[in-house]
């Protein structure tokens, strides 16, 4: 009797017909990730969450009650569901930095108003319209502010009037409410008559969360696409370290982190040239209304949502829905963002209709460990097909041999047998390459052919080693054409 029974036994007697049923031949094709998103940021007192604990959150409203309304968590939460309400969603909330300061910003009104008006003030992103009386005074216009402000739980700011000054306080301490901003007018409207505004950057934000204890207790959970609040330099490394640990084969939990920073092209600069990991990508978000910790989780939303459905399709010119591009005037040219991708820092654009777009979501990878200069951990995409290939491999194993025996190539087996062979397991690499070919995130499966290898371990007979040499399709980045006329 050659053939392999898992449940039937063989020393049965008793009559009867009996069938086992078996699925290990059940599902062909390729198979797609399921992606799961978290977002790393600062939750209120105010908010039910426990602080370095992961709890799923799946809306606005769920934020606000977990995190506290106008929160750096909430904010993020409400910025990656507008761009992705379908995949899941999880939140590592922290508290606040116990030495941190809130960063502020102040809003002077000078003039009285000659005629009613609307003021058009937008902070953080968020437009509030806010009515004015002629005769208002600088004082009454003041106090119309902080109540428009304070009526407004999902700003991420207090407020305060004193004599026509408002001061505007960061909810949440630490360097992220330095991204935060106030301004007039964005989209083209005008002042009420009479009036003036100075507005202050946001500055004085210190100090940022810990984020070690609160990775430790993700455990083994997997997250494939994260956003973090904190650009600092001490966070960004344990993040790295923990991604490179994550993407060990001993783990196999790996994921891939966006964070956004605000400043100018050569700050951002020496911040990307200040990293080198492939697992990181850092998004310019210079002179945005939009706070950069909420541009990061969107991206990371929109980079999760895209790499999903294919990990090697380019996640470019898709639009950004909650983040608000810079003002015409401080947009960023060609040159600049073409620097920006050198110092590894990813880009983003604005078409001629006013939207913001991702152009090029790199990684701060530029060197291998030698120090020599090295693009192959460039693009993100790469990072997202390696993580499908690895996993629909393991899993394509796992699901037609979890139960084998290993023999070498050429013995003569009854039909049925369990066996593999580092032949029939060659066989194998070379239709699953072929099954990544027909969805486009491989090709020239002759160099896969030639190069992959399956061979017996010579000192562990229970052990089979195996080379896979896929290569990975690439983006359409740039078209060059040059056109030569005749006259």
């Amino acid at each position: 009797m050659a053939l392999t029974f898992d449940r039937i036994p063989r020393n049965l007697r008793v009559p009867g017909v009996y069938s086992e049923i078996n699925n290990q031949r059940a599902i062909s094709g390729a198979q797609l990730l399921e992606y799961r998103r978290l977002i790393i940021g600062t939750m209120l007192p105010a908010g039910s969450a426990v602080p370095e604990v992961p709890v799923q959150c799946l809306s606005v409203a769920a934020a606000d009650g977990l995190f506290g309304a106008g929160s750096v968590a909430a904010g993020m939460v409400a910025a990656a569901v507008a761009q992705d309400d379908f995949t899941d969603l999880f939140v590592l909330p922290l508290a606040d930095p116990a030495a941190g300061a809130s960063a502020t910003a102040t809003i002077t009104v000078t003039g009285t108003a000659t005629a009613a008006g609307t003021l058009a003030l937008m902070i953080a992103g968020r437009t509030l319209q806010i009515g004015v009386a002629s005769t208002d005074t600088p004082t009454l216009i003041a106090g119309k502010i902080v109540a428009a402000i304070t009526g407004d739980a999902s700003l991420p700011v207090t407020a305060a009037n004193a004599a026509g000054v408002v001061t505007l306080t960061a909810r949440n301490k630490g360097e992220t409410g330095n991204a935060l901003e106030a301004r007039v007018n964005y989209f083209g409207e005008s002042l009420p008559a009479g009036t003036a505004y100075a507005i202050t950057a946001f500055t004085g934000g210190t100090g940022n969360p810990p984020i070690a204890d609160a990775l430790a207790n993700l455990g083994d959970a997997w997250f494939q696409a994260i956003a973090c609040a904190y650009s600092d330099a001490a966070n960004l490394t344990i993040l790295e370290n923990e991604q490179f640990e994550r993407w060990g084969p001993l783990r196999e939990v790996e994921g891939h982190v966006f964070v956004a920073a605000n400043g100018t092209v050569a700050s951002l600069g020496t911040l990307g040239n200040s990293r080198n990991s492939e697992h990181l990508t850092i998004v310019q978000a210079i002179k945005e209304p939009t706070p950069a910790y909420e541009k990061a989780a969107e991206t990371m939303a929109m980079w999760a949502f895209a790499v999903s459905n294919d990990p090697a399709r380019p996640v470019q010119n898709l639009p950004y829905i909650w983040s608000k591009p810079a003002a015409e005037q401080d947009r960023l040219t060609l040159p600049e963002r073409n620097i920006l991708l050198f110092d590894g820092v990813a880009t983003t654009y604005v078409t001629a209709a006013g939207v913001m777009q991702a152009e090029r979501l790199i990684t701060t990878y530029k060197q291998n460990a030698a120090g020599g200069a090295d693009a192959s951990y460039l693009d993100s995409e790469t990072l997202a097909t390696l993580i499908y290939l690895r996993h629909d491999w393991a899993d394509t194993v796992r699901r037609k041999f979890p139960r084998s025996k290993l023999a070498d190539d050429g013995n003569r087996f009854g039909p049925g047998q369990d066996i593999v062979t580092p032949k029939t397991m060659k066989a194998e690499m070379v239709a699953k390459a072929m099954e990544w070919q027909e969805i486009g995130v491989v090709e020239n499966i002759d160099s896969f052919k030639e190069l992959s290898l399956s061979e017996r371990d010579l000192a562990d007979r229970n052990r089979l080693n195996n080379l896979l040499v896929p290569d990975l399709v690439n983006q359409l980045r740039i078209v060059a054409n040059k056109i030569q006329f005749i006259l």
